[in-house]
């Protein structure tokens, strides 16, 4: 018993007060924002300025990574819609109907991480469809990754302001 008190004080349920949180925030966005379709970004911009050995590179991880992700969603893509939608739900309905810290905190984190992952896949189907190759795919990876920082900077905003009146509300409150 003494186990699990501990694991939970370590742990700390109250997200918006926890360190914890923010620092899975704080990785979460700097790692997606740094692989853009798992090519690092000085990789992109090597092989935007001509480098041939980056623009090989760029060509082999861009096109293992999407015919990965396009295979996952063609063969189990309605798996995981059901997934999400069922995990979604509980967390909406968590956060919302009974207004608990953690669900709040757990939307704030899973709705922006929903958007990437959809822009992700979105990407990779354009690439595949165009057949985007050397400076085009370069844009292109760019641009998503423009995105993604512009989604990454409003979600830490919203997240913050949030967790911010929350955290007030609730010490005003005396709880």
């Amino acid at each position: 018993m003494a186990l699990i008190e501990n694991i939970f004080s370590l742990i700390n349920m109250r997200s918006f007060s926890s360190l914890w949180f923010w620092i899975v925030i704080a990785i979460y966005w700097s790692s997606v924002s740094r692989a853009v379709l798992s090519a690092p970004h000085d990789l992109i911009l090597r092989a935007r300025k001509g480098d041939p050995t980056s623009l090989d590179d760029l060509h082999a991880l861009v096109g293992i990574h999407v015919r990965r992700s396009l295979e996952f969603a063609r063969r189990a893509g309605h798996w995981m819609l059901a997934f999400y939608t069922a995990m979604m739900t509980l967390i909406v309905i968590l956060a919302v109907q009974y207004r608990l810290e953690l669900a709040q905190a757990l939307l704030l984190l899973f709705v922006p991480m929903l958007f990437v992952r959809l822009l992700a896949l979105r990407l990779a189907f354009r690439i595949e469809r165009a057949n985007l190759r050397g400076p085009d795919l370069c844009r292109a990876l760019l641009h998503y990754r423009f995105w993604v920082q512009m989604l990454g900077i409003c979600s830490i905003f919203v997240t913050s302001v949030w967790g911010m009146l929350y955290v007030m509300s609730r010490s005003a409150l005396g709880l």
